[in-house]
């Protein structure tokens, strides 16, 4: 493809997203190179997913050894059950490194160029790139963006990355406070919550809107709760924000009412993870080379095909995937957003279906889902004029789960009650996030309850849970 240009594609940022678009580049003939200014990986390899999950194991481990009834009642006693929190950190630190490697070798295996710099636009089919030997600018038919996102941090918080830090510095897991407060009960709070009660410390998680877990489906929030914060040595503030957080020992936190913006209290505690959600590392990127203005928060607009717009129109040859246009911040959704622009550059033409790709927040139990909430599966009938029905199984009645001592759990299905299409899948339970995909690709495949109750599933299973839930909705 390449026509008196350097590449055919240049992709600027090296995260998962940016990854997997250059794999799927270079299997379609594509020259390729990728920018990328820190480390290898992004957000998911280095600050996120990867040390998460294996601070998760670990720590998940210790909770399922030091519980003594859950153990006695499989016939097993362990006692004195101890850890090494820098040998927990240290798992989580080399893990990071070999899938960084690992990362990096299948590129230059591939022949994807791997330039190490700040990349930004410099006009059409252009990039500059700041290296330490100074500026370049390279030309390339096509162009996809994918620089990645940083942590939040509201107004009033100050981070010294030691007493007051975000995900990004939490997944080093320098030191086990005795006291810490967690700012935001979405999946990284929940993450680290499960984390950091697991490993003995005390937790006050602070919530600004009125409930906990805002984001997740309400039946489903609801049994979380009662199971991974109730009996566990966490505090809840709902509708309470962090109004000032002033890093030190102690941390001092002042308190306030969200909706009346009175102040209600100051805690101090030993520590702070402000884990109040991501936003688009957007700036310095030569937006405005090529006319092209993010939008109130600052997410770069694109059409489902990945496609750039200005003003409503396609930018020709730019794209961007990711958490850079705020579509769906997961690791694997912008993964499958670089395959669909590559397919796209390549004129197969392919658009993204953001409602088959699943989520999970891996706490123990974990919480998956798919698809829509309920409220959000009303909302769509009340505007296109049908019913939704939804039915609920459960893994107190699963004989996998009782084998396991694993009762605790609940699996959704939320559908439309006319054709019996599955509009979303929710499940709290024991291995959630490997139950969740059968329901992914029910509605990508836009299947209905009707067909999917007659699948047959392995027993014993936990599967057998969503088997359970769609046999019920065709005879509710």
């Amino acid at each position: 493809m390449n026509q008196g240009f350097d590449y055919d594609l240049v992709i600027i940022g090296a995260g998962v997203g940016g990854h997997g678009a250059a794999l799927h580049a270079v299997s379609c003939g594509l020259k390729t190179a990728i920018i990328e200014a820190y480390d290898m990986g992004g957000t998911c390899v280095n600050r996120g997913c990867i040390p998460s999950k294996a601070l998760l194991a670990a720590s998940g481990r210790v909770r399922e050894l030091r519980d003594a009834h859950h153990l006695k009642s499989l016939g097993i006693q362990v006692a004195n059950v101890e850890f090494d929190r820098q040998a927990i950190a240290n798992h989580a630190l080399d893990l990071v490194s070999k899938i960084q490697g690992d990362l990096t070798n299948s590129l230059k295996r591939l022949k994807v160029d791997i330039i190490r710099g700040w990349g930004k636009l410099a006009g059409t089919q252009k990039v500059t790139v700041t290296t330490d030997s100074g500026d370049k600018t390279i030309t390339a038919k096509d162009i996809i963006l994918s620089p990645g996102s940083i942590p939040f941090v509201p107004p009033g918080i100050e981070v010294d990355g030691k007493t007051v830090f975000t995900s990004d510095q939490g997944v080093k897991l320098e030191s086990l406070p005795n006291w810490i407060a967690i700012i935001g009960s979405g999946y990284i709070g929940l993450e680290f919550s499960d984390i950091y009660s697991a490993l003995g410390s005390e937790i006050t998680m602070i919530e600004a809107l009125d409930q906990l877990m805002p984001g997740f489906d309400r039946d489903i929030a609801k049994l979380a709760e009662r199971v991974l914060i109730t009996p566990r040595d966490i505090e809840t503030k709902v509708g309470i924000y962090a109004k000032k957080v002033i890093p030190g020992s102690p941390v001092i936190i002042e308190l306030a009412d969200f909706k009346t913006k009175e102040d209600v209290d100051i805690i101090e505690v030993d520590a702070c993870l402000v884990a109040t959600g991501r936003i688009p590392a957007t700036q310095n990127l030569g937006l405005e080379s090529v006319g092209v203005e993010v939008d109130r928060r600052n997410f770069i607009p694109v059409n489902d095909s990945m496609a750039v717009l200005s003003a409503g129109e396609v930018v020709p040859h730019l794209w961007a995937i990711g958490d850079a246009n705020g579509k769906m911040m997961l690791a694997h959704a912008a993964s499958s957003q670089g395959i669909i622009a590559v397919d796209n550059i390549c004129g197969k033409h392919r658009e993204i279906d953001y409602r088959s790709i699943p989520a999970a927040a891996f706490t123990h139990p974990e919480i998956s889902y798919v698809g829509m909430t309920e409220t959000a599966a009303k909302d769509l009938g009340k505007e296109s004029g049908f019913e939704v029905g939804t039915a609920r199984s459960y893994f107190k009645g699963n004989s996998k789960a009782l084998a396991e001592g694993e009762a605790d759990g609940i699996a959704k299905v939320v559908y439309r009650q006319d054709t019996g299409e599955v509009l979303g899948v929710h499940i709290f339970g024991m291995h959630a996030s490997d139950l969740i995909h059968e329901a992914s690709a029910a509605i990508a495949n836009r299947q209905s309850v009707q067909t999917l109750a007659h699948l047959v599933h392995a027993h014993p299973t936990l599967s057998e849970v969503l088997d359970e839930a769609y046999k019920r909705a065709i005879v509710s």
